[in-house]
């Protein structure tokens, strides 16, 4: 093989590459949980705390849980994914690992009951942060499953 046909296999390589990796750049999120916000509005009672936080938090078909809190705003203690619907408060079923400063993961290896799955299911499932200045909870989002 010439030495130009093996600059033009190996360009057509990269180039094939560089589209499979484009592609996979723009793939869809895992099943479940769209990036949500949380505010302290969406509490239960709702307060007026100015603190934020976003949502990266999925459920898989296979019930395990993945991604992250993101908070601004407030001093976070803890926080959790809670059973219950949307206007109610309910149970801690996972808690989540402070990870920085500002954020709060999932720990390795979550999964829901089957029962938790199918709450998720219904829309019966919130993520909320904590802090002193609001132990129930400062900022809450309800997760949507898809």
């Amino acid at each position: 093989m010439s030495t130009l046909q093996q600059h033009v296999r190996r360009a057509a390589t990269v180039l094939a590459l560089a589209a499979l990796l484009g592609a996979c750049s723009h793939a869809p999120h895992p099943p479940g949980g769209d990036d949500a916000t949380l505010t302290g509005a969406q509490e239960v009672p709702a307060n007026t705390s100015t603190a934020s936080g976003s949502s990266t938090l999925h459920v898989a078909p296979d019930r395990s849980v993945s991604g992250t809190v993101r908070y601004t705003g407030m001093q976070a203690t803890v926080a959790h994914i809670h059973e219950a619907p949307a206007g109610a408060n309910g149970p801690v079923i996972v808690p989540l690992v402070k990870t920085s400063a500002d954020m709060f993961g999932v720990p390795p290896n979550t999964m829901l009951t089957p029962p938790q799955y199918a709450s998720y299911q219904a829309g019966k499932l919130y993520v909320n942060v904590h802090s002193d200045s609001y132990p129930a909870g400062e900022i809450r989002t309800q997760l949507k499953p898809k």
